[in-house]
């Protein structure tokens, strides 16, 4: 045998590994795309899994004649007045006769003790509520508790047995594209399931506190309150919303996101209330021509826009400020301050880390609860006398504060700053919503008080090469901060 055919035959068993070794590769490649291609062939088996944890929910309420919806008759029909001489036959005007009404909903267990998660809108201003199991069973519930910030509702009822419940998953790993799957009592009709994908995620509607996932699986009038699931039979969402231009289903639903639904739950149960840390301040989002006034790289942050008696003060935080980071976690924007301080814990003292000056500070505030924080009662603005020692500049004439516009203004004996006595429509001022009437508290992060302090706080602006101001601009008692451009007088 030849030198070369030997050689051959001693790579032999290292050509045969190799090319198994590529077969296996490719095969494991075709099988993970396979599998990530792959559609689950039923939800038979998830179904069966949390349908004895979903309940509907029957409500009573005593209503007068005045407050029941009039028959679903277009108006000017023929038949308007054939219903409103039967409405008068049978007492349809006597507004003093109370009646019941009755509204439909859905909601899930969550103990085996018998707590059930609902919508705030469900239960609202209900005299009974009824709960209705998969098996037919019916329990009268009790309402432990409500959040109206975020329409969750927790009810109570009492079962000889132990009930079967689901638990809330992490909303934060459910990805744009993932399977879910909504159940509930939709248009009164019982048990229904639907399936669809998480459409997108941290939607806001008009909550302080909403981080809503989309989705496409239909929800109807009466899934409000009902679970939307994971495909490992996690809550990940509380059905609540519908955006939709007859009522129906058109594929885009919301549900509140279960990291925010488990921690109101939790505070529920535990006080029958709601109790959410409390800063103290007043905020507004940073704009581009805002953090190019102020020095910011970034426009992110949440720019503080006044600081009244409480936690926020009592640690030093000022007017001005722009606080980056809450707790160790990055501020983006005021929504995500605010929600993050509102699942931070009463009594709590956590860092603050503020912009204030082109330096980073960071302070120690301990949280108070925000349902027993005051609101600060907004000046009401009024028509103002002429006065003759005005400012033009900016698309705007400003006056110095005196004690008639003091009266008409409405403002406290210790206020100060300058008026806005009018706003040219076409300026970037009346674009910016400042309006005469107004009061400019701060220019450039400094105190103004008098004419010449605005103008020297121009100047200043322009010597250090800003292409904008920032003001400090309070309208009917509400501060927030406003840039203009420097070119603008």
């Amino acid at each position: 045998m030849t030198s070369q055919a030997l050689a051959f035959r001693s790579r032999q068993p290292q050509m045969f590994r190799a090319f198994w070794l590529t077969v296996l590769a490719v095969a494991l490649l075709l099988g993970q795309a396979l599998s990530a291609r792959a559609l689950p062939d039923s939800f038979a088996d998830l179904a069966d899994q949390i349908s004895p944890s979903v309940v509907n929910i029957t409500t009573s309420t005593t209503v007068t004649g005045r407050d029941q919806p009039s028959p679903m008759v277009p108006e000017g029909s023929p038949f308007e007045d054939f219903f409103r001489e039967f409405q008068d036959r049978n007492g349809g005007n006597d507004e003093s006769r109370p009646r019941r009404s009755q509204a439909l909903g859905s909601g899930f267990v969550i103990s085996e003790d018998g707590y059930i998660v609902t919508n705030n809108h469900v239960i609202e201003n209900a005299d009974e509520i009824e709960i209705e199991f998969f098996n037919g069973e019916r329990l009268d519930a009790t309402l432990v508790g409500t959040d109206p910030n975020t329409d969750i509702a927790l009810l109570k009822v009492e079962a000889e047995e132990p009930l079967p419940f689901v638990t809330f998953g992490d909303s934060d790993t459910a990805r744009v594209g993932d399977w879910a799957v909504a159940m509930g009592n939709p248009l009164g009709q019982g048990f229904s399931v639907s399936a669809g994908i998480v459409s997108a995620r941290n939607r806001a509607l008009s909550g302080t506190y909403d981080d809503y996932i989309q989705t496409d699986a239909a929800i109807n009038r009466g899934n409000s309150g009902g679970p939307l699931f994971n495909t490992n039979g996690e809550v990940i969402g509380v059905n609540t919303a519908i955006l939709s231009p007859n009522g129906g289903s058109i594929g885009i639903g919301f549900s509140m996101a279960s990291n925010v639904v488990s921690k109101v739950v939790t505070q529920l149960q535990e006080f029958g209330e709601t109790r959410r840390g409390w800063l103290g301040v007043r905020i507004q989002d940073v704009t581009d021509d805002m953090a190019e006034a102020m020095g910011l790289q970034q426009a992110k942050g949440a720019m503080v826009t006044d600081v009244p008696d409480g936690p926020a003060k009592d640690a030093g935080m000022e007017a001005g400020d722009v606080i980056t980071s809450f707790d160790n976690v990055d501020v983006d924007d005021t929504r995500g301050l605010v929600r993050q301080v509102g699942n931070t814990s009463v009594g709590k003292t956590v860092r603050v880390t503020v912009w204030r000056d082109g330096e980073t500070e960071t302070l120690r505030v301990t949280l108070g609860r925000r349902e027993n924080a005051e609101a600060v009662p907004a000046a009401q603005t009024q028509d103002m006398p002429s006065e003759p020692e005005v400012l033009d500049l900016m698309g705007m004439s400003i006056s110095e504060l005196t004690p008639d516009l003091r009266q008409q203004l409405d403002l406290d004996e210790d206020a100060t700053g300058l008026v806005v006595t009018n706003v040219d429509e076409m300026a970037n001022a009346f674009e910016k919503g400042i309006r005469a009437g107004d009061l400019i508290t701060d220019a450039g992060q400094q105190k103004v008080t008098g004419l010449t302090d605005l103008e020297d706080r121009i100047t200043e602006a322009r010597d250090a090469g800003r292409k904008s101001i920032l003001l400090l601009v309070r309208q009917n008692g509400d501060p927030r901060f406003v840039a203009l451009p420097l070119d603008a007088d």
